[in-house]
């Protein structure tokens, strides 16, 4: 991490002419488990990865906000005074949606020095590995610090996502800025989305010989159009359908009922939030009484799950998994939002070479482009470096 902080200050000294206050930084996650869980006020267990974005800020005498990065050619350049959620587009709407969604917060724009910022990451963007909570995180963390706002890990994890929300477009949970704030070397975190509440439940991979293959099969995905916001609203049905605020409500014990009450395709998209609920909940017991060895039949589950209830996978990431599966794997699933991304598998360390060497033969066999494997630690949350 120390060569891309040396790069971020020098593209930051390169666009803007002079030294940079300080950079802050904030990881990628993996959801271990819980999906599409969050925004249905459910239970999720995400860990922050060792993949990071890295912000370098500057402090300006006027009140502009100015953001570049190295995956933009642009500067893009706003007074703080014009920010709302309509003026912003493109990649720029993450780092400048973070500035107006902390004046919803109670920041007050008008008596705030404008900043310039410069953005690196080494999270994958549109694997499932949540690029877009790690810009956020650090931007909010970087202007919560120079702003001397004082906000706290939770209530920017709220930042995050109501930039997410309302600037972006994309009708996110709060789980991925609450992995990138709250996450902990060796841990994952526990968050209940409907009290926020959030406990670290250890996790032992290194001690039990055991890594995270992250299965990048390159196929894209966008969170803010189609399939993520058709599953969102088809939740939302059920939980009217069935009488309650939310699918939180609704246990396992109440599935014979909602097969009654609702259309085939509503209760299956039920079914899968109210089962992966549970499996969050048995795997957190599972990590905490007897080790991570215990919990590949629910990360094996939770992938059936997604793909024939609530049909979010794709053909790339069922290969990735049924491979990892059949090569010692311990246990397997797609991760994200689906429709593309990412998928992890539990791996003992002896066998990860074994399960990448055969899911690039599958890859390769099946006609796919060949997916980016990498191993991630579970690591430190959001930091000024």
């Amino acid at each position: 991490m120390s060569d891309i902080r040396d790069d971020v200050v020098a593209g930051f000294e390169e666009i803007y002419g002079y030294a940079p206050a300080g950079s802050w930084s904030a990881p990628g996650r993996v959801n271990l488990i819980g999906e599409h869980t969050d925004y249905n006020l459910g239970f999720v267990l995400p860990f922050a990865i060792n993949r990071r974005t890295i912000v370098a800020l500057g402090l300006r005498e006027d009140r502009v906000m100015r953001v570049a990065s190295e995956f933009a050619d642009e500067v893009v350049e706003i007074p703080l005074g014009e920010l709302t959620p309509e003026r912003l587009h493109g990649w720029a709407a993450y780092p400048l949606g973070v500035a107006w969604a902390l004046s919803q917060f109670g920041a007050d724009l008008a008596a705030v020095p404008g900043v310039d910022l410069y953005i690196e990451s080494t999270v994958p963007v549109g694997a499932g590995l949540s690029s877009s909570a790690a810009i956020e995180s650090a931007v909010a963390i970087a202007l919560s610090d120079v702003w001397r706002l004082s906000f706290d890990a939770p209530t920017l994890a709220k930042v995050g996502q109501l930039a997410e929300n309302k600037a972006v477009g994309a009708p996110t949970g709060i789980m991925d800025q609450s992995a990138s704030l709250l996450g902990r070397r060796d841990h994952a975190v526990f968050l209940d989305c409907r009290s926020l509440e959030s406990s670290l439940v250890p996790l032992g991979f290194d001690e039990a010989g055991l890594e995270i293959l992250v299965i990048d099969t390159g196929v894209s995905h966008s969170h803010a159009t189609g399939g993520y916001a058709a599953r969102r609203a088809s939740c939302e049905r059920g939980a009217a359908a069935l009488g309650v605020a939310s699918l939180r409500e609704v246990s396992v014990d109440d599935l014979p009922r909602a097969r009654e009450t609702l259309d085939d395709e509503t209760f299956r998209r039920v079914r899968h939030i109210v089962t992966e609920n549970q499996r969050v909940l048995d795997t957190v017991i599972a990590l905490r009484e007897t080790g991570p060895h215990a919990i590949g039949e629910l990360l094996d589950a939770s992938h059936v799950s997604m793909r024939d209830d609530f049909e979010i996978s794709v053909p790339e990431l069922d290969l990735a998994v049924e491979t990892a599966q059949l090569n010692g794997a311990i246990g397997a699933r797609m991760t994200g939002g689906g429709f593309g991304g990412a998928a992890i598998a539990l791996v003992p360390r002896e066998n990860i070479s074994r399960v990448q060497v055969a899911i690039d033969g599958a890859f390769a066999e099946h006609g796919f482009a060949q997916p980016g494997m990498f191993t991630v630690t579970p690591s430190e949350g959001a930091t000024r470096d």
